[in-house]
């Protein structure tokens, strides 16, 4: 080996914190042996940290894949061990091919019979390629031991009182150390406010799908991303779709705001696959002694739920009417144009067949007339009423937990008789005796109903009104009021005003009895 050979310096870490293979003792081994060989690494360097060899392939890798797709640029690959390059069978043969078909040398400092090469200089050598194959089986069975041992300890811990078995916590906690040793799960303040104001503005009336625009506007980090900026690391990553496809940042959505507030891990309790873990007595193995939630909290939050819609309110839009104007035929009126004598004009029209209906009579009318009609009939009704906020104080119902628990034992008694053997059979009956003695103790509980106060802000709503000129907000005014409007197809041609005979206007019927109440007690 008389030539220099250009040489790449390959170094992986699947645990950031792990001092016993950290890249700089890998890179001091890298060093030596690349001395020993006559082979220079300069500044080339594939170093990948927090990546698993067990679930990416080389080519896969954020640094190392770029140098396997160059290959012109150097002569040898040098690890400091076999298991820092791979830890499959499939990913070898794939690499040694890879390094067969490109003339290249694997090298690995260290390993049981000290220093490795592997030279694919000489495709007619089976030797490199027998080693490969029998120290990738080694490193295989390796991992699959470490595997094992994993997955076993957390099982273990998975049912131990309090104590956090790893990873990303749920959204709202961040684990804590115990003097004791491992770890427990302690609220993240900073998560916690983000998840007081989504339960708020639940209780507000605000949809999910509203509340998860506003948080994306207000550049609130999401879940994954908030768990991210914690830890140092950059924001956003592979979406699950197409492979490769990545985005700078993950955003709120419905379903991302509904998982959290669904989750028991808000009341503290461990969840495994989307179902409670249960201690040996049926009850619901604790995460952290701190809850977010009480169970009443909790459940008040699921009472709000079922009402929640997966439609994004529209704020692009300067239709002021939408969703609260209709046609005859029961369907939405959408604004639109109509261009008329060479002139274009906004319209409410009837969308009956954009849903795939047929409207015997759709009608349309201007946007100028019946937005002002509808300004005008609105405050005339409710402008002198004082805007109300009301607040749901929760009770306690034990009936959903009766519902999970009762779910967890009929689940469980599908197998029953599948036992073949004494200590199996005692198993699952101890499995079923806890989850009656669970369901028996819940059914003891009484019920607390909820109550329901309203506060006068003591701003009026035409007050509220004529203080904004934003659309959206004005909308949800309408909404909130639950104003329905009916227009019927027109009887004439070419009105010059809004016939008002063809306009039915409604608020619904709770709200229009209070309000008719306040006002009656402000006149008397």
């Amino acid at each position: 080996m008389s030539k220099t050979l250009r040489g790449v310096r390959v170094i992986r870490l699947s645990v950031l914190t792990d001092e016993t293979t950290s890249p700089e003792r890998q890179r001091t081994a890298i060093d030596g042996a690349g001395d020993a060989l006559g082979i220079d690494c300069a500044d080339r360097d594939a170093v990948d940290l927090g990546v698993s060899a067990s679930r990416t392939t080389p080519f896969e890798r954020p640094e190392l894949g770029v140098w396997l797709s160059k290959p012109e640029e150097f002569d040898a690959l040098l690890c400091w061990r076999f298991d820092r390059l791979v830890r499959s069978m499939d990913d070898i043969h794939e690499l040694s091919k890879w390094a067969r078909d490109h003339r290249k040398m694997i090298i690995f400092a260290e390993g049981p019979g000290g220093r490795l090469v592997l030279d694919f200089r000489n495709p007619l050598d089976p030797m490199a390629q027998l080693m490969v194959t029998v120290f990738a089986f080694a490193a295989q069975m390796e991992a699959q031991a470490i595997r094992e041992r994993v997955q076993g300890a957390q099982a273990a811990m998975r049912t131990m009182q309090l104590r956090w078995r790893g990873s990303r916590p749920p959204y709202g906690y961040e684990p804590k150390e115990l003097e004791s040793g491992g770890w427990t799960l302690t609220p993240d303040q900073d998560a916690v406010k983000v998840l007081e104001r989504i339960i708020t503005e639940l209780h507000s009336g605000k949809t999910i799908a509203a509340i998860a625009v506003d948080l994306n506007q207000d550049k609130i980090a999401s879940p994954r991303d908030h768990w991210a900026l914690k830890n140092g690391r950059n924001t956003g990553g592979k979406t699950g779709g197409k492979p490769g496809l990545t985005r700078d940042r993950f955003g709120w959505t419905f379903d991302v705001i509904k998982r959290l507030l669904k989750a028991e891990t808000l009341i503290g309790w461990k969840v495994s696959n989307g179902v409670p873990v249960r201690d040996s007595e049926g009850a619901p193995v604790m995460c952290t002694t701190d809850p977010i939630l009480t169970r009443a909290e909790y459940d008040a939050v699921q009472a709000l739920m079922p009402n929640q819609g997966a439609r994004s309110p529209r704020r692009d839009t300067k239709a002021l009417l939408l969703g609260v104007v209709h046609c005859t035929c029961g369907a939405r009126m959408y604004l639109s144009e109509q261009t008329r004598n060479g002139k274009r004009s906004a319209i409410y029209k009837c969308a009956a067949h954009a849903r795939g209906k047929r409207c015997e009579a759709p009608s349309h009318v201007r946007a100028d007339w019946i937005e002002t009609y509808v300004e005008d009939r609105f405050l005339n009704a409710v402008g002198g009423v004082r805007i109300s906020v009301t607040r749901v104080i929760p009770g306690y119902d034990p009936q959903p937990e009766i519902d999970a628990t009762a779910a967890e034992y009929e689940s469980h008694m599908v197998s029953e008789g599948t036992q073949t053997n004494p200590v199996t059979r005692k198993i699952w009956e101890k499995r079923r005796n806890a989850l009656d003695a669970r369901i028996t103790e819940l059914l003891s509980r009484e019920r607390i109903e909820p109550r329901t106060e309203i506060t006068h802000t003591g701003r009026l709503y035409a007050d509220e009104w004529r203080a904004t000129d934003d659309v959206a907000a004005r909308r949800e005014m309408l909404a909130e009021a639950g104003t329905h409007v009916v227009v019927a197809k027109a009887t004439g041609f070419r009105d010059r005003e809004l016939d008002t005979s063809r306009v039915t206007f409604e608020l619904a019927e709770p709200f229009f009895a209070d309000s008719a109440d306040e006002l009656a007690g402000v006149i008397g």
